[in-house]
């Protein structure tokens, strides 16, 4: 094989991997867009949402760890897309401890008890567009930390999204600063950064199930801790079978995100990734106008959609570059 073909062959393979990363953050978009609405009536059943999440990711972590003793991937059936032109990953083994643990904290745990006790005291309208807000703290971390590429066409696609979720929801005004809306905040710029270690490691040659397994597993401690704390452990045994079908369902659908997103993370751009991940909110408007007759925004959707599709415009386009240079 002459360098030409080598070269040629090189650049498929990345443009491959990256569209396939663009594939698996649609397939979790689909299951984002599932279990939002799933959860809308699971947390209907609990007096304390963040009991409710505690079983949650429980059955997630148990999931996900049978999952890595049932079947301990090859190091090439989980082969990350290669890394950046600089290096951003931690090395040492010491240092992708330190982050997996950082993703545990930022990541499984903390903004989870960030959110739900915000939401529980602000506006659900501001709350939902302070969190849909992730995409663009990624996309700046992904410019300033990854050195990704984020052009015109990103920008545009950040846009319509935002748009696209202002309509969704309503329309909104600039969110009271409250100390709900502080805590949706902190908990969203949490998951921004755990995105960002997250695709460090992966890019580092960290498969995507020890870093879900990290994520789930080490999360799911810390809110067990954070239960005994408050005194709430006892809520997890007190749970009721209606409950814990609930939360069974509920559970898999986490496992199975977390997966497909890790999984998606390690083969495309960080901002891309997150960017299709918004289509999930197009699913879920529409279930809930199909089962719960909500009144449908199609302005709302429209800009979302077209928001979403750019993006994995974009990205393709940008793979195509990246791998010709």
């Amino acid at each position: 094989m002459n360098h030409t073909t080598a070269r040629s062959s090189a650049r498929e393979s990345v443009a491959t991997t990256r569209t396939a990363g663009l594939a698996l953050a649609g397939m979790t978009a689909v299951v984002s867009g599932i279990s939002v609405f799933v959860n809308g009536y699971g947390v209907t059943h609990f007096d304390d949402a963040t009991t409710y999440t505690t079983a949650k990711n429980l059955v997630a972590a148990v999931v996900i760890v049978t999952l890595l003793v049932g079947h301990r991937p090859s190091p090439t059936s989980e082969r990350a897309m290669p890394a950046p032109a600089a290096p951003t990953a931690p090395t040492g083994g010491a240092r992708r401890v330190t982050t997996l643990v950082a993703i545990a904290v930022i990541g499984g745990s903390l903004p989870f008890v960030l959110f739900f006790e915000g939401f529980a005291r602000a506006s659900s309208t501001d709350a939902a567009f302070i969190h849909k807000t992730m995409v663009v703290w990624v996309a700046l971390a992904a410019v300033l930390v990854l050195r990704e590429r984020v052009g015109p066409p990103h920008v545009a696609a950040i846009a319509l999204i935002l748009v696209g979720y202002v309509q969704l929801a309503g329309g909104v005004g600039l969110p009271e600063l409250g100390t709900g809306e502080l805590l949706i905040f902190a908990a969203t710029l949490c998951w921004s950064v755990e995105v960002i270690l997250t695709r460090s490691l992966l890019v580092g040659g960290v498969t995507p199930t020890t870093v879900s397994t990290a994520r789930m597993a080490g999360g799911v401690a810390l809110l067990l801790g954070w239960a005994i704390a408050r005194g709430a452990l006892d809520d997890l045994f007190a749970l009721t079978w209606v409950q814990w079908r609930w939360v069974a369902l509920t559970g898999l659908l986490l496992a199975a995100y977390v997966i497909s997103w890790h999984h998606a993370l390690a083969r495309a751009a960080a901002v891309d990734v997150t960017a299709v991940l918004s289509l999930g909110a197009v699913l879920t408007a529409v279930l809930d106008t199909g089962v719960r007759g909500a009144a449908v925004e199609p302005i709302g959707l429209a800009l979302l959609l077209a928001g979403g599709v750019l993006a994995a415009v974009a990205a393709t386009t940008t793979a195509r570059r990246s791998a010709s240079a």
